[in-house]
């Protein structure tokens, strides 16, 4: 059974919100995504240390973006389609380190992404 879900936001993700164990646990289902690209940021790591995420994740190292001052600086990742509920299950999902911001993407959308909060 295919479950509908109101489509009002965009959400990009190049990190663990692309592993299907996240979405099913943050948001109840599995995300349909399409390829896309965020420009002017670089992938950096960090620590996690809250238990859930690791556990959910199955990591402590993830992901994070900073912006890129290089030329051609741009992140492959995923554009997922979700509801404004499940845009705030995504917020409780992501630790302090993160914080999201709305982003042009190489297509021309502008979707929501988690960058480095401070």
């Amino acid at each position: 059974m295919r479950l509908t879900v109101a489509v009002t936001e965009l959400l990009f993700s190049y990190g663990t919100l692309r592993q299907r164990d996240v979405q099913v646990s943050t948001f109840g289902r599995e995300l349909d995504g399409r390829p896309d690209a965020i420009v002017g940021y670089d992938v950096h790591y960090v620590t996690i240390t809250d238990p859930k995420v690791i556990a959910t994740s199955g990591s402590d190292r993830h992901p994070i973006l900073k912006p890129s001052d290089r030329a051609g600086a741009a992140v492959e990742g995923t554009v997922f389609e979700i509801s404004e509920t499940e845009l705030a299950a995504a917020d409780e999902y992501e630790v302090d380190d993160y914080h999201r911001v709305a982003v042009p993407l190489r297509s021309g959308d502008q979707a929501w992404v988690y960058v480095f909060a401070r």
